[in-house]
């Protein structure tokens, strides 16, 4: 089962893109003072992918205080980069290309006319500086929105 309200997500290390450079690092070394959101989406590049983080953009959750947007994605760190550069997004994206923090969130799904290929299953966790859930959500489908308003008041109240 994925992480529920209240417990605490594992730490992972992985390889954490930014749109020029990737590092590996450890989930603790990015959370921010207050916390952290945890966007788990499927393949960067794609129309949804693209229209989520320039909406996350446009409305500044860049800008949110001691806490970073975080995202979590299936594609190797060269792409990651290549689209972080492309939408000219200020956010980081750790690469999960075996699916090792998509399995211990659990949410690996596969996808639908996409014969062996897997991607996390759409979602937010938004995380308080120790790591514990303090609102999560899980799409249904794949094209499902995330509750931006909800998201927006859980971090508020970090």
């Amino acid at each position: 089962m994925p992480p529920e309200t209240d417990e605490v997500v594992p730490n992972f290390e992985a390889v954490l893109c930014d749109g020029e450079v990737f590092e590996d690092k450890e989930l603790d070394e990015v959370i921010g003072e207050r916390g952290a959101v945890l966007y788990f989406h499927g393949f960067v590049f794609s129309a949804i992918a693209r229209h989520w983080w320039k909406r996350f953009d446009r409305n500044d959750w860049d800008q949110f205080d001691g806490v970073p947007v975080i995202g979590i994605g299936r594609d190797g760190p060269f792409a990651q980069n290549a689209f972080i550069r492309k939408v000219d997004s200020p956010f980081q994206v750790f690469s999960d290309v075996d699916g090792y923090i998509t399995d211990e969130f659990d949410l690996r799904m596969e996808r639908d006319g996409m014969a062996h290929v897997t991607t996390p299953r759409r979602s937010v966790f938004v995380l308080n500086q120790d790591r514990e859930v303090c609102y999560r959500w899980l799409s249904k489908y794949t094209t499902s929105p995330p509750p931006v308003d909800e998201i927006e008041d859980a971090v508020t109240e970090l």
